[in-house]
C-alpha cells in the first residue's frame, strides 16, 4: 500500500503525488550574500526544467537582501525557524499522531549523533525538531530529495528527516538526501560535524573540488567512494563580462587592486595591506578597494591608517550582486590572500571579467587558476611574495590582458551553469529511486 493510500486508510491528510524529480534545497540560511553559488545552481537547474523548492533553517534579515533577486528568492522560501508557533507544534502533533513509534525513534537517534559532547546532542534535539517540520513541509509538497551545501546544520537537518521519512515509508518511499561539499572548515572539524558519518549515511556527496573528494576519500572506506562525484560550482559569466569594448589595460596610473570576501582571519586580508604597503615603500603607485564586512574591519582600518594608505586603501564594505561587477570592472588585478579556502567563487567572477589573479597555493584554488598563465599564485602568508606578484603585473598591461583572457577562457569551459548544472542534475538523478 502506498503512503497516501495508507494515509487515507488511517484519517491522516492526503498528501499530493510524488515528484521524483523535484528536489529540495535547504541551507542554514538563504538567500545570503556569501552564497550566491548555491542560488546560481539553482537558477540552473531550473533552466534545465528540474523543480527546485528553497529551504532555509534561518531567516535572512531583510536588511541583508541586498539586491531585488535576493528579496525575491527570501519570499521564495520557505524558513523551519520563521513563524515556529505556527508550524513545528502542528507537525510534531501530526507526527506523534500518525506514527509515533518514528518519532520516538527519530529522537533517540538524534540523542546518539553527532560530537559526543552534552552541548552537541543537545543541540542534535533542536535539529530533530526542524527535521520534523521539514519533513511535514516535504510531505505537503512531495518532495522525496534534500539537497544540502555543507556538512553544517542542514545536513544534520536533512539526514533526520530522511531518515525519520524512512522509518514511516519503509524502502519504497523513495526519501534520499544528498550533500555538497565545499570545505576547508569540515576538514578541520571532522569530529564536531559528525562528517565522516554523514558520507557514509549520504546517497550521494558532491564535492565542489578534486582536493575536497580526496578529503573525503581520507575519511571513508573505500566502498562509499564512488558516491562521491565532483560537481563544480558556477558563475553567471553573461553578468560578469569583461569592460565594455575589453581590457585594454592602462599603462599609466596607479595599479588598481580588488579583494573580495568576508574580512575574516582566514582571507588573510591584512597581509595584502602589508603587501600594498611594502609596494608602495619600493616606489609603485597603487590604489586598492576591499570589499566585504567582518570582524576584521576596525583592525584593517587601523593598519591601513598606520601604514599611510588612507588615500590609497579604500575599505568599501559589502556589496549586492548587482553592483559588485562594476568595482571588477574598475581593477587591473584581483587579490585573494586567503590562508583557508574552498574554491572561492570570487576568483570564478574575476576571471570570467578577464582580471588576472594574485592568489594562494591552498587547498583547490590551483584546479581554477593556472601560475603564470592566468595569475600567479604564491605561497600563503608571504607578504613579499604577495607584494612581486603585484609587482610583476604593476606595469605590464598586455600580460594582464593575455592572462586576463586566458582566466575568462578557463572559466567558460569549467565553472559556468552551462557545465555544472547538467553535472548537478545528473548526480541528482544517479540516486532517483528505481
Amino acid at each position: 500500500m502506498t503512503h497516501q493510500a495508507t494515509a487515507r486508510a488511517a484519517g491522516r491528510t492526503a498528501y499530493p503525488p510524488v515528484d521524483p524529480d523535484a528536489v529540495a534545497y535547504l541551507v542554514s540560511r538563504y538567500p545570503w550574500v556569501s552564497h550566491t553559488f548555491i542560488d546560481s545552481e539553482i537558477q540552473g537547474l531550473e533552466a534545465l526544467g528540474r523543480t527546485v523548492h528553497r529551504f532555509s533553517v534561518r531567516p535572512c534579515p531583510r536588511q541583508d537582501l541586498l539586491t531585488d533577486h535576493m528579496v525575491a528568492e527570501a519570499d521564495r522560501t520557505t524558513v523551519l525557524l520563521g513563524d515556529v508557533r505556527a508550524t513545528m507544534p502542528a507537525a510534531h502533533l501530526r507526527a506523534l499522531r500518525t506514527a509515533p513509534g518514528s518519532w520516538v525513534g527519530g529522537l533517540s537517534r538524534a540523542m546518539r549523533t553527532g560530537d559526543r559532547t552534552a552541548r552537541a546532542r543537545l543541540w542534535q534535539t533542536f535539529y530533530f525538531a526542524e527535521a520534523v517540520t521539514l519533513l511535514d513541509h516535504l510531505r505537503r509538497i512531495g518532495v522525496r530529495h534534500v539537497h544540502v551545501h555543507f556538512a553544517n546544520v542542514s545536513a544534520d537537518v536533512a539526514r533526520l528527516a530522511v531518515h525519520l521519512g524512512r522509518s514511516q515509508d519503509g524502502p519504497a518511499g523513495g526519501w534520499r538526501w544528498s550533500m555538497s561539499m565545499h570545505g576547508p572548515t569540515e576538514f578541520e572539524a571532522v569530529e564536531k560535524v559528525d562528517l565522516a558519518a554523514k558520507v557514509r549515511d549520504a546517497d550521494a556527496v558532491m564535492p565542489i573540488s578534486d582536493f575536497a573528494r580526496s578529503q573525503m576519500m581520507r575519511l571513508v572506506e573505500p566502498e562509499h567512494w564512488a558516491k562521491l562525484r565532483v560537481v563544480r560550482m558556477s558563475v553567471d559569466a553573461d553578468r560578469f563580462t569583461p569592460p565594455p569594448g575589453g581590457r585594454q589595460g592602462r599603462p599609466d596610473g596607479p595599479l588598481r587592486v580588488l579583494t573580495v570576501g568576508r574580512l575574516v582571519p582566514e582571507k588573510g586580508s591584512p597581509v595584502l595591506i602589508e603587501a600594498l604597503a611594502d609596494l608602495v615603500d619600493r616606489g609603485v603607485d597603487v590604489q586598492a578597494r576591499v570589499i566585504g564586512g567582518g570582524p576584521l574591519h576596525d583592525l584593517l582600518v587601523r593598519r591601513v591608517a598606520e601604514r599611510g594608505l588612507a588615500d590609497r586603501v579604500h575599505l568599501v564594505g559589502p556589496v549586492g550582486a548587482d553592483r559588485i561587477v562594476e568595482h571588477y570592472h574598475w581593477a587591473d588585478v584581483f587579490c585573494l590572500p586567503s590562508f583557508q579556502e574552498g574554491l572561492p567563487v570570487v576568483l570564478m567572477e574575476a576571471l570570467a571579467t578577464e582580471l588576472p589573479v594574485v592568489t594562494t597555493r591552498i587547498a583547490a584554488v590551483e584546479e581554477l587558476v593556472h601560475d603564470g598563465a592566468s595569475g600567479h599564485v604564491v605561497a600563503p602568508g608571504r607578504v613579499d611574495l604577495l607584494a612581486d606578484a603585484l609587482g610583476d603585473l604593476a606595469h605590464d598591461p598586455v600580460r594582464r590582458r593575455t592572462w586576463g583572457a586566458r582566466g575568462r577562457q578557463d572559466v567558460l569551459r569549467e565553472f559556468t551553469a552551462a557545465v555544472t548544472a547538467p553535472a548537478m542534475d545528473a548526480a541528482l538523478r544517479a540516486v532517483r529511486p528505481r
